[in-house]
């Protein structure tokens, strides 16, 4: 982590005593904007530094616009003009001559100037920067003054290196924002250690290929997308890693854009859609009557749980040939969609509740359609509470396209984890055993458990995993010798302390008629008592 403590708290106190009365899950698009359009102009800058020799960028630009907009476009994909540059805010600031129109009409400048295939990277990036929203203010001299704590509260990031603490920032924000949004933060964060576990699920034995494709069909923020391109070797080579992936919320959709590019993935190899993942199926599908999909190495995903959808005339999708999730509960459509998507020799991954372990009826049905065909390589019980918008407990489920073996590997590490203030967290430690067992693949009393197809069928298809790892403590037996010379001893000073207490009330005088009266009360209780 590129960024300190220090510096990580500094920066969650600015914003609460600078967002006013907005709410975190709006606050962060107008700060994520603000964040993202520092690293965009700072590449810029970079960029020209290193092609423009001695010459400044305003030097080019006043010299011939059109072709300084060209030349920084087909590198970048975007173009920033001088007057627009992030530090040309910071001057404006510094001059007192900043106003929030002045970044409007930079971003509406820089929408206006996207080249080729960054337009479907870039286009509409900011849109959820209202800018002329009364949350910031009710006025524009207000809302001018609400921007300017947000610029000045970015430019105190500086380092040699924007790309790494940028994107750090950028994650550490979305975790905090996750943390203070209630349910809403299911929308578009998954916690670290989970990203973590699956991604090294997913790459382990794969860490050198030249070529990798990845693809999250409800991406969120991308974190999964990210974690799982940082244990490939070829990370940060332009061209090697491809991203794909879908979210259905517009909002999302842009922090998963804006994360991606600020861990350094070149547009070139961002390939995400806002679109409905189940009613609209990825694009390189059906053409001329042929079914031609796009397969991925690497399938990643934690949808929304149970969420209902539209499963009517769905009998015909070959994404559902294993048959077709029940309307109140979309977990088996994003695990086939996900399947359906995988290469012969790809691995995926998802979160899912519970449930679809052994519940029955259509789920039952497809349950049995994916282990008879092998599909089902890992389940892995996690603790509950470790989502921060769920606190029921959720698997991880790992399948395979074209597995040998018919066994599936059950683990349980619900009571693997560290109490935070509101939820579980997965240790270092914990992330660690579970990836060992997994490539391991043998039995661990009370924690892991290779069941035969034998056992499965044993239990009527039902995975639930109880079944298949007990993990049972007994409870040591009384020993009841003990046990009664404990009670005798205990009696003993009993009634020893009972004779003390006595002598010590005899003792004792009234100084009066009633407190005569209430100790003499007192020493008939007490040997009552006895």
């Amino acid at each position: 982590m590129a960024l300190s403590a220090e510096q990580e708290t500094m920066i969650w106190k600015t914003l609460n005593d600078t967002r006013g009365k907005i709410e975190p899950s709006e606050y962060k698009n107008y700060i994520f904007g603000v964040m993202f359009y520092k690293f965009l102009s700072e590449k810029a800058e970079g960029w020209v530094k290193e092609n423009a020799g001695n010459q400044t960028w305003a030097e080019l630009w006043e010299q011939d616009a059109v072709r300084a907009s060209d030349f920084m476009k087909r590198s970048l994909g975007y173009v920033i003009q001088p007057s627009d540059l992030f530090s040309a805010w910071q001057s404006a600031i510094s001059e007192d001559k900043f106003n929030v129109l002045m970044m409007s009409d930079s971003l509406s400048r820089f929408n206006k100037n996207l080249y080729g295939d960054a337009k479907e990277d870039f286009a509409g990036i900011f849109d959820d920067m209202d800018l002329t929203s009364t949350r910031l203010g009710n006025n524009a001299q207000m809302r001018t003054a609400t921007m300017i704590d947000m610029i000045n509260l970015m430019s105190k990031i500086e380092t040699e290196d924007n790309t790494d603490v940028l994107g750090d920032l950028y994650e550490y924000l979305i975790g905090m924002f996750a943390a203070n949004s209630g349910a809403k933060a299911g929308e578009f964060y998954t916690p670290h250690q989970v990203s973590d576990v699956m991604a090294q699920l997913l790459t382990s034995g794969r860490e050198n290929k030249e070529q990798y494709s990845l693809y999250d069909p409800a991406m969120g923020s991308g974190s999964l997308l990210l974690t799982t391109a940082s244990h490939m070797q070829k990370a940060g080579v332009r061209g090697a890693i491809k991203y794909y992936g879908q979210e259905l919320i517009t909002t999302t959709f842009n922090l998963a854009r804006m994360n991606l590019m600020m861990h350094g993935v070149e547009y070139n190899d961002i390939n995400l859609r806002n679109a409905d993942t189940l009613n609209g199926d990825w694009p390189d599908g059906v053409r001329e009557g042929i079914d031609s999909p796009r397969m991925f190495d690497a399938v990643m995903a934690n949808p929304p749980y149970s969420l209902k959808w539209d499963n009517k005339n769905r009998e015909e999708d070959v994404r559902f040939k294993y048959g077709v999730a029940p309307a109140s509960k979309a977990d088996y459509a994003f695990l086939l969609h996900s399947l359906y998507h995988l290469k012969q020799d790809g691995r995926m991954a998802i979160v899912l509740p519970h449930g679809v372990l052994f519940r029955g009826a259509a789920e039952g049905k497809i349950r049995k359609q994916l282990l008879d065909n092998h599909h089902i390589s890992a389940v892995i019980g996690l603790p509950e509470k470790i989502f921060t918008n769920t606190g029921i407990p959720t698997i991880i489920m790992v399948l395979e396209k074209h597995r040998q073996s018919d066994d599936v590997l059950f683990i349980d590490a619900s009571n693997d984890f560290e109490k935070a203030k509101n939820s579980n967290v997965l240790r270092d430690k914990d992330v660690d055993k579970i990836v060992k067992t997994y490539l391991d693949r043998k039995d661990i009393e009370k924690y892991a458990h290779v069941a035969t197809m034998d056992e499965i069928i044993e239990n009527d298809y039902n995975l639930n995993i109880p079944r298949y790892v007990d993990t049972f403590e007994e409870e040591e037996p009384v020993d009841a010798q003990k046990l009664l010379d404990d009670m005798k001893e205990i009696n003993a000073k009993e009634k020893q302390l009972m004779s003390e207490l006595s002598e010590q009330f005899d003792q004792l005088v009234g100084t009066d008629e009633e407190s005569s009266k209430h100790l003499e009360l007192l020493k008939e209780a007490l040997n009552n008592a006895r």
